[in-house]
């Protein structure tokens, strides 16, 4: 088994000028930065004040793990000689947040729209996303059920 090392830095950058002297003095925003990399700036969930024009983390987890499936689904069809042309998904994802605060996912649903070969089985691609939960990393490390509910489409290569 290999270890592989992710990193990543993240500022906040939502100082005002007085720091966090009282919960309204500063802002949820922080930017992400990886070497090499274009930064992404962030905010907290507008549900909790945050700016809806930037990403938040919840927006972060659930478009990593439609990527992660997607990019598995892509290797897995090749391999099992399935031809995709195209592949878009807009995902969901449930949560919940307690009276003390306190939030977490409860499922989130992947909803590909794929287009396929002609000529391609809709069933077997279809088998190959019950495989995906296996090897995505993504999937693999979070704790909450992850439906999905592919589409699927068909077009002429070329």
């Amino acid at each position: 088994m290999a270890e592989h090392l992710y990193t990543a830095g993240v500022t906040w950058t939502g100082n005002r000028g007085e720091g966090t002297a009282h919960y309204r003095a500063y802002d949820r925003t922080w930017d992400v930065s990886t070497p090499g990399k274009p930064v992404v700036h962030c905010s907290n969930d507008p549900l909790l004040g945050g700016d809806p024009g930037l990403h938040n983390p919840e927006d972060l987890l659930i478009a990593a793990l439609s990527a992660c499936h997607m990019l598995w689904f892509l290797h897995l069809a090749s391999d099992a000689g399935i031809t995709v042309l195209g592949y878009e998904d807009a995902p969901e994802a449930v949560g919940e947040t307690e009276a003390n605060g306190a939030s977490r996912f409860l499922r989130a649903t992947l909803r590909p729209r794929i287009v396929l070969a002609e000529g391609a089985d809709p069933a077997r691609a279809d088998a190959v996303h019950g495989e995906i939960h296996k090897v995505c990393f993504i999937a693999r490390s979070v704790n909450f059920p992850v439906a999905i509910k592919a589409r699927y489409s068909f077009r002429a290569k070329g």
